[in-house]
């Protein structure tokens, strides 16, 4: 199953993407289930009858701007140096535990939504990402029942400030200007997606391959991270975590590849789907 959060006809809603185009769950049971987020904790406390496998379809793909998957997550908890090849091209040392840093809910963005480049920097980097969220509720999970509380998939363009992300010891300060968390375009259910080590994660900028690997190169697992994390923090029906990059990064090559303006940006992972982003110029605040 793939969910999609959008907006149509003015307002904000989210549904089922099927290959007629978007079955509106929002107008059906929005009064009492608004969100996405909202579907998820309703799933687990098993208020929500099973989809029905022919739906009917509400509004074509061209018809709805797409908005993240999750579009107020309580956490969105990113995971850094978690490729080998990205490790290597940073010079880091290994770690023992998963790098961890916070990104605010309110920089996400979703597919077809530009990434906007802020006139305090021009040092706009690439990192594409497989995107987990969360579907039950869990404190302290063991590895061997982590793979139980994913509900679903999405692809992930962590979108960095190179220049401000070393201003600190801390990664935070890089990571968090408005529109630059691209999600998307839907979270596919993980029977959908199939075991993940095989599948293809790559990102072209300007159509061009400057990312790639396999999802089994990740240093930390899927589980590894869900049963880590939730061993200081509690996680919730729609929570992200976001799970690194692999090599080939922007502000590692010689000369440094940076996003700008005009630029357009892909995030491909097999069966979980492809996200595109152009670049833009940060919007002034009114």
């Amino acid at each position: 199953m793939r969910y999609v959060s959008f907006e149509a006809e003015g307002r904000a809603s989210y549904g089922i993407g099927t290959d007629r185009g978007i079955f509106d769950l929002g107008a059906r049971i929005g009064s009492v289930i608004p969100d996405l987020k909202s579907y998820l904790k309703a799933s687990e406390l098993g208020l929500v009858p099973s989809a029905q496998a022919n739906l009917s379809a509400d509004y074509a793909v061209g018809d709805i701007a797409y908005l993240p998957p999750i579009t107020e997550p309580g956490k969105v908890i990113c995971v850094g140096l978690n490729y080998e090849g990205h490790r290597l091209e940073t010079g880091r040392p290994k770690q023992t535990y998963p790098t961890l840093f916070a990104r605010f809910a309110d920089t996400l963005i979703g597919h077809g939504v530009a990434i906007r480049r802020p006139p305090v920097s021009s040092d706009l980097d690439y990192e594409g990402e497989l995107a987990v969220v969360i579907g039950r509720s869990g404190f302290r999970i063991p590895k061997s029942e982590a793979a139980s509380y994913v509900a679903g998939y999405s692809c992930f363009n962590d979108a960095s400030l190179r220049d401000f992300q070393v201003h600190t010891h801390q990664f935070m300060p890089g990571k968090n200007f408005p529109a630059t968390g691209a999600f998307g375009p839907d979270m596919v259910t993980p029977d959908e997606v199939g075991e993940l080590d095989n599948l293809k994660i790559e990102t072209r900028l300007n159509g061009v391959v400057v990312q790639q690997a396999k999802l089994e190169e990740l240093l930390f697992s899927v589980e590894d991270l869900i049963a880590y994390i939730s061993i200081f923090t509690p996680l919730s029906p729609g929570d992200v975590l976001i799970t690194g990059t692999p090599g080939g990064v922007g502000f590692k090559r010689t000369p440094p590849l940076f996003m700008k303006p005009g630029d357009v940006v892909e995030v491909e992972i097999d069966k979980v789907g492809h996200l595109r982003n152009e670049i833009a110029e940060e919007l002034p605040r009114g």
